[in-house]
C-alpha cells in the first residue's frame, strides 16, 4: 500500500512538472483591458526571444486592441459551418502540432461551436496545459460558477457561460485588471468597449455604477483569494495552522441546495481546502417514492457540486443530525454549512430535539457551523 502511494505521488510530481504554466487575467467586466494587456505581454515575450503565438484573440473591433495584433504570429483558426454560417474556433490539434512555448487564448468561458473537439474553451486550455504548452488567458468575474447566484442577484443577468472554480484554481498566476467605475463608464460612453448601438443597453445592465462597484469587489476578492492560496501552498509556516475542511449539508430542495453548494465552494476555495456535500436520503425520498422533478434536481446538484470540486456523500438514514455528526468525525470536518433555518433542511434540523446535541458536539470538537443565507 505504501509503495503504491509513493509511486502515485511520484507520478503526480512528474505530471505536474510536464504541465504548462497557466497565467490568467481576471476583470470585473468587459472593457477593462484584459485582452489589451495579454497582447502587450505577448509583444514583450516575443522581444525577449520567447516563441509566443496567438491561439485565439477576441478584439471586439476595439481599435487599440486590434493594433496590437500586428507583428504577433497567429495559429490559423479552425473553420466550422454551424446553422448555415461559417464560424471560426481555436484549432487545438494544430496548436499541439506547432507547440509554441506560450499561446494566448482569450475568452476562457466561451462555449465552442457544435462539432469542436471540446464543448468549452476552458477544456481546450486544460488539454493544452496538459501537453506542456504555457497558456495566457482571460475571464470576467461573472463567469465563475460559484458566483452565479451573486451575479444574478447583482445584475439580474443569468450568465450561461461559466467556468468551474477548479479551473481558476489551477492558474499559476492570476492578475486582476482593475479600473474605477467612473473610468469604465467613460470608456463605454466613448465607444471604446461596444459600438454606439449597444451603449444604452449596457449602461442599464452590467455598466450601472452600483453593479460595477459590486463586480469590482468580487474580482478583487477572487484575486486576493488566489494569492492567499499561493501563500498557503508555497510559504513555509513556522507554526502549524488548522487544516480547514468544509461540509455542505443539502436537501432535495433545488434552489436551496444550489445556493449552499456554491457558497460552500467559495468558502472552501478561499481556504484552499477539501470539501464535501452531504445528502441524507430520508425514507420518504427513496427512489420509488421521491418525485421525479426532485430526483432530477438532486442529480443536477450533485453534478454542480462535483464540477466545483466537492466529494459527494449520499447516505440513507432517518436521523439527519446523527448522520451529520458521524460524517464530521469520519471526515475530520472543520466547518458545517447549512441553509437558512426556514428552509427545508434547516427546518428539519432545528425542529429536532437533537439540534442542541449537534451544537454541543460541534462545539466540543471545535467545529464551526455556518448558516448560509
Amino acid at each position: 500500500m505504501e509503495e503504491r502511494k509513493s509511486a502515485e505521488h511520484f507520478m503526480e510530481l512528474v505530471t505536474r512538472s510536464r504541465r504548462g504554466k497557466f497565467k490568467l487575467y481576471v476583470g470585473m467586466s468587459a472593457g477593462v483591458g484584459k485582452t489589451y494587456r495579454m497582447l502587450q505581454e505577448a509583444h514583450l515575450l516575443l522581444k525577449n526571444g520567447i516563441d509566443v503565438k496567438i491561439g485565439y484573440i477576441e478584439t471586439h473591433g476595439r481599435k487599440e486592441t486590434q493594433a496590437l495584433l500586428d507583428g504577433l504570429p497567429q495559429i490559423a483558426l479552425r473553420r466550422l459551418f454551424y446553422k448555415g454560417k461559417e464560424l471560426e474556433e481555436l484549432d487545438v490539434d494544430a496548436l499541439l502540432q506547432i507547440r509554441p512555448e506560450v499561446v494566448l487564448i482569450d475568452e476562457l468561458a466561451h462555449s465552442n461551436i457544435e462539432g469542436s473537439k471540446n464543448d468549452k474553451r476552458w477544456q481546450d486550455v486544460l488539454e493544452i496545459l496538459a501537453a506542456g504548452v504555457n497558456v495566457i488567458s482571460a475571464v470576467n468575474i461573472q463567469h465563475l460558477e460559484s458566483l452565479h447566484d451573486e451575479i444574478l442577484a447583482i445584475t439580474g443577468v443569468d450568465v450561461s457561460e461559466r467556468v468551474p472554480d477548479s479551473v481558476i484554481d489551477q492558474a499559476d498566476d492570476v492578475v486582476n485588471i482593475d479600473l474605477t467605475a467612473e473610468e469604465l463608464i467613460t470608456r463605454l460612453r466613448e465607444g471604446k468597449i461596444y459600438d454606439a448601438s449597444k451603449i444604452p443597453a449596457a449602461l442599464n445592465n452590467f455598466f450601472k455604477n452600483d453593479h460595477i462597484l459590486q463586480l469590482r469587489e468580487l474580482a478583487l476578492k477572487e484575486v486576493a483569494s488566489q494569492v492567499q492560496r499561493k501563500v498557503e501552498t508555497e510559504v513555509v509556516h513556522e507554526r502549524p495552522v488548522r487544516k480547514e475542511c468544509f461540509m455542505a449539508c443539502i436537501s432535495s430542495n433545488e434552489k436551496t441546495a444550489r445556493t449552499v453548494i456554491r457558497k460552500t465552494a467559495r468558502l472552501a476555495g478561499y481556504y484552499n481546502s477539501r470539501w464535501f456535500v452531504l445528502y441524507v436520503q430520508l425514507p420518504k425520498e427513496r427512489a420509488d417514492r421521491i418525485a421525479l422533478d426532485k430526483q432530477r434536481h438532486l442529480i443536477n446538484n450533485f453534478k454542480l457540486a462535483s464540477t466545483l470540486g466537492a466529494e459527494i456523500i449520499k447516505l440513507e438514514g432517518r436521523h439527519i443530525v446523527r448522520e451529520i455528526m458521524a460524517q464530521c468525525e469520519l471526515r475530520k470536518i472543520s466547518t458545517v454549512c447549512i441553509g437558512k433555518p426556514h428552509l427545508s433542511l434547516g427546518r428539519l434540523i432545528l425542529a429536532s430535539d437533537t439540534f442542541r446535541v449537534l451544537l454541543r458536539k460541534l462545539a466540543n470538537e471545535n467545529i464551526d457551523l455556518v448558516i448560509l443565507s
